[in-house]
């Protein structure tokens, strides 16, 4: 089995991962993060607009996704976009994409771990979300392969799940078809919003890219599963958003907290609700597991350059996994998820994920031209940044200042060592 040669800060992870494996990681990580987390903040900022703003989204994603793939092909490493920036655009700009990438992933891994707490034990969701961490790190410290074999049956119980609601909804005899129409009261505004929040649905499938390293034959694995995983998650978003607003209506959806089960109980089917309770705590348990794999990896990208320490770039001699990024990852996540809810963390999550989607396409656009090859960066880099600027201006604040915070950091860490190489050490 052959290896991608060691990066200047340790050896390479092994290539274990074929095409089934990659898509399984992407749908993992896009499923529990966007029917679950999602749905009910879109529907409050668009409305009935909600299936407009799911394709923008679908849009804009495939743009990326597009970029993402190229690229990919072309830099099988561990990182991601931290790569493909750093490669094509320069050290600073991967270094953002990587910042941007890390801060707001790790924020929506404690986000997912509560989730599954929320859904499995309302009472102790905290102290389940703390559990779920350290059993996911044990499963990530464990081996790639191990991730991927968790995350197929995840995925096989949450697709099972949506297909029920999506059943029960649609036969019931409260689904309304005419609820799909009932106006948009925020507009344009509200649609980009929307499409925003939505976007978090999508970014799942950059899981893929940043396990590059660890695909096998990756200019030709990485690009499919990238399309695939993306255009069977676009199915099930708009199965499962056609059947709960035709069952819920818009403003009913947008002030639910579980808007599944509350769409199988107006339907008809509240024996169905607990079911639907099950397949969202394993469907976040999922998205967790496949955020904290490309999270880990983007680490062990940034230390192997010396942008985070150095000591994370080690590999496990036997597992082939980067063990102290998983370790220390985790027990980030892990205290974030016992002290702090961030449940609320999509719209910051997002406005990070769009912008490192922008260097993304940014660094695609750098490619060699071909006929039209350049229409699907120019798009994705145009549409992340109008709805990363359509978010809430909460969302868009925090994540401004914590892209300044990482330049500043950056900024630092260069000055302190252009003085260690000045003649006499100053």
């Amino acid at each position: 089995m052959t290896n991608t040669p060691a990066g200047p800060g340790g050896p390479a992870l092994r290539r274990t991962l074929g095409a089934g494996d990659a898509v399984v990681v992407g749908l993992g990580a896009m499923l529990g993060a966007g029917i679950f987390a999602a749905l009910a903040p879109a529907a409050r900022a668009a409305g009935s607009g909600l299936l407009l703003a799911l394709a923008v989204a679908a849009a804009i994603a495939y743009c990326n996704a597009d970029s993402s793939a190229r690229l990919a092909a072309l830099y099988p490493a561990s990182g991601g976009t931290y790569v493909y920036g750093r490669e094509r655009l320069g050290e600073f700009w991967g270094y953002l994409a990587g910042w941007a990438f890390v801060v707001g992933k790790t924020a929506s891994c404690a986000a997912m771990a509560l989730t599954v707490g929320a859904y499995a034990w309302p009472g102790q969701a905290h102290a389940v979300a703390v559990a779920t961490v350290v059993l996911v790190t044990a499963v990530d410290y464990g081996g790639v392969q191990k991730s991927a074999w968790v995350t197929r049956a995840v995925v096989g119980v949450v697709l099972a799940v949506l297909a029920s609601v999506v059943v029960v909804c649609l036969t019931s005899g409260d689904a309304d078809l005419g609820r799909l129409d009932a106006g948009m009261p925020g507009g344009t505004g509200g649609v980009l919003q929307a499409a925003g929040l939505l976007f978090f649905a999508f970014a799942g499938y950059a899981r893929i890219a940043t396990l590059g390293e660890e695909v096998r034959d990756p200019a030709r694995t990485i690009p499919r599963a990238v399309r695939v995983a993306l255009g069977v998650a676009l199915a099930a978003y708009v199965a499962v958003a056609v059947a709960v607003l035709s069952v819920l209506g818009a403003e009913s959806l947008g002030g639910s907290v579980a808007p599944l089960a509350d769409a199988v109980r107006a339907a008809g089917a509240p024996g169905l609700a607990p079911v639907v309770r099950v397949g969202a705590a394993v469907a976040a348990l999922g998205s967790l597991l496949a955020l904290l794999l490309g999270v880990s990896r983007t680490t062990l990208a940034m230390a192997r350059d010396g942008h985070l320490p150095g000591p994370l770039a080690a590999v496990h001699p036997r597992f082939h996994v980067p063990h102290r990024a998983a370790l220390v990852v985790g027990g980030v996540v892990a205290v974030l998820a016992a002290t702090v809810d961030v449940r609320g963390a999509v719209g910051f999550s997002s406005f990070g994920v769009l912008m490192y989607y922008a260097v993304a396409n940014a660094s695609a656009w750098t490619l060699r031209p071909a006929a039209g090859a350049r229409v699907a960066p120019a798009v994705g880099f145009a549409g992340c940044l109008v709805l990363a600027f359509s978010l809430p201006w909460t969302s868009v604040a925090v994540g401004a200042a914590v892209l300044g915070a990482g330049a500043v950091a950056y900024g630092v860490r260069k000055a302190r060592g252009r003085r260690r190489g000045a003649p006499g050490g100053q």
